[in-house]
């Protein structure tokens, strides 16, 4: 894991985005990033109708907020 890491971090300058499928668990930030945040906004109010209670969590998750 350490080569596919450091390989990462090398190209980190030369890469713009997020793709939300090859996210990890690298936190809120990044699942931002991937949406956008006017997409986000609206996926977290929808979060918060239908799962005011975050049970779809395991995913890379929205907090309803």
């Amino acid at each position: 894991r350490d080569w596919a890491r450091d390989c990462w971090t090398a190209l980190a300058p030369h890469h713009a985005g997020v793709y939300v499928n090859w996210l990890m668990e690298e936190g809120e930030r990044r699942v931002r990033e991937a949406y956008g945040e006017q997409r986000y906004a609206r996926l977290q109010a929808i979060k918060r109708r239908y799962d005011p209670e975050n049970v779809f969590r395991l995913n890379q998750n929205i907090r309803p907020a």
